[in-house]
């Protein structure tokens, strides 16, 4: 056990070594304070019946999306400010610092073009799948059902007010209590994440409401595999976070996330989409998709030039990660 108050100001001194300096801030309060900001962002949806879903109301109904990105919003602003007056007070009492800290300045607008292109590469197979196999390349270079998209109010929760407020949340707010309290970087990497995924444990309640007649052990298993790769991904952009110090960077890797889902690792491709992937169409269009054999899938030629683009995909990234996510405005040097 390693020597505390006292005795290790007085071993320090018969030794000759200089006493070890305690963190601004303690490793208990600043986790305390990380699950205290994921209350006051997730409690406040079930306080409210106007946003609080039932066996009438789902949670993609346009007032509870209003009213839940309304209550967010200031979640966000009172975690914020919070954080920011604790570094403020703390670490040198530099406004500048704390902003820096909590990845607003710089912007990194450097690391944000690098570190979503490593995010694309990591979505090789799937960007292939949509773009190539499908023919929605022409789609998104014309930058065709952008507007549809966000213009709904499912759109706007997915694509714009869930990745900025939960990047500002998780990673802006949180992040620089963690390094204050001098936490490994190995540490924070995998326990805010965890804290991340949980956040999302609530979804289970909504679609029990929602989805009454589906099998208790179903649920489960859907609330597991949500927690699970939500866990994950926290763990990848907080790790770019402390890596590049911008925020804008975990808020469109986010997005680009959100766009594609979840990669698929198993089965043929279709005309159809069939993996875990966003609740808005990307739209109906399909400018020469490849053709489907009669049950709708593509020919297996598809299929192996897709799971190869995914294993290459993910070499790449392995291989680019340190060096796509290296900057001079990093948070922590590892």
């Amino acid at each position: 056990m390693a020597p505390t108050g006292v005795y290790a100001r007085l071993k320090a001194s018969l030794l000759g070594e200089k006493e070890p300096e305690l963190p601004p801030l303690n490793t208990a309060t600043a986790i305390a304070l990380l699950i205290l900001y994921t209350l006051i962002y997730v409690l406040p949806f079930y306080i409210s019946s106007t946003t609080r879903p039932s066996p009438s109301l789902s949670r993609d109904a346009p007032s509870v999306i209003r009213g839940r990105i309304r209550l967010v919003t200031i979640s966000c602003l009172i975690c914020s400010v919070t954080t920011f007056v604790t570094l403020s007070s703390i670490e040198h009492g530099i406004p500048i610092n704390s902003l820096h800290l909590m990845g607003y300045f710089p912007v990194g607008v450097k690391e944000t073009v690098k570190t979503v292109g490593l995010t694309a590469i990591l979505f090789a197979g799937p960007l292939f799948e949509a773009g190539i196999a499908r023919g929605a390349w022409r789609d998104w270079i014309r930058l065709r059902g952008v507007n549809e998209v966000i213009s709904g109010w499912i759109g706007w929760r997915n694509y714009v007010a869930g990745p900025l407020t939960e990047e500002i949340l998780f990673r802006s707010a949180s992040v620089p209590l963690l390094l204050l309290a001098r936490m490994s970087s190995t540490k924070i990497i995998f326990l805010t994440p965890v804290i991340f995924g949980l956040a999302h444990v609530h979804h289970l309640y909504e679609f029990r409401i929602t989805h009454p007649h589906t099998p208790i052990v179903a649920a489960l298993l859907r609330s597991l595999l949500q927690f699970s790769y939500t866990t994950l991904f926290g763990g990848y952009v907080t790790f770019i976070y402390m890596r590049t110090g911008s925020l804008l960077s975990v808020i469109l890797i986010h997005q680009f996330c959100n766009w594609r889902g979840l990669p698929r690792f198993w089965g043929r491709m279709s005309a159809v989409e069939t993996v875990i992937g966003p609740d808005v169409s990307e739209g109906k269009r399909n400018d020469g998709p490849a053709k489907t054999s009669d049950d709708g899938s593509l020919g297996i030629v598809w299929d192996v030039a897709y799971y190869l683009i995914l294993v290459v995909g993910a070499v790449a990234w392995e291989k680019s990660l340190w060096s796509l996510t290296e900057s001079a405005s990093a948070l922590v040097m590892f």
